[in-house]
Parts: C-alpha cells; structure tokens; sequence
C-alpha cells in the first residue's frame, strides 16, 4: 500500500473519528474490546462506563444505532491500523 494512500486512509478516518483525547481513545478502545468479546453495544459501553467512569457515555434510545455504527467503524479501523503496524 502506497504512502500516499495509507496517509488517506487516515486523514479520512480521523475525520470521521474526530479528535479525541487519550481517555476518549482508551475509553473506545475497550467498547470496541466489549464488542469483540461478544457483548452487545448496551452493554460494551456500560461496561466501558465503569471502567472509565470520566469518559462515560450516557446514551438514550435514540442514540444506540449510531453509537452501534461508530463502534464498528473504529473496531474496522483499529484492525486496519493493526495490519499497517499504526499505533494511535
């Protein structure tokens, strides 16, 4: 994969992703590990929420199918960035 693309590839996901201190990335990154582990997106970020109660999302009904696509969203990224040996 050329430089030029992969440096794309990033500038896009960040956008989408948006900036995010690293308690928002660490909070994330165990939604996304919940998510993996089986859970359902309810449930991966109450259980994000608890172990990192500063970042803590207070989701309402509404919010669940967005929150559902943003958390797959990041979990494909982390495995894109995984292959390209990027760490964030």
């Amino acid at each position: 994969m050329s430089k030029d693309l992969i440096n794309a590839y990033l500038q896009q996901a960040r956008a989408v992703i948006g900036d995010r201190t690293r308690g928002e990335i660490d909070y994330d990154n165990a939604v996304v590990a919940n998510l993996c582990a089986g859970m359902d997106i309810r449930r991966a970020i109450a259980a994000a929420n608890k172990q990192f109660p500063d970042e803590a999302l207070q989701a309402g009904p509404e919010h669940w199918d967005d929150l559902a696509i943003r958390y797959d969203y990041i979990k494909e990224h982390n495995a894109m960035a995984k292959r390209l040996g990027i760490k964030e």
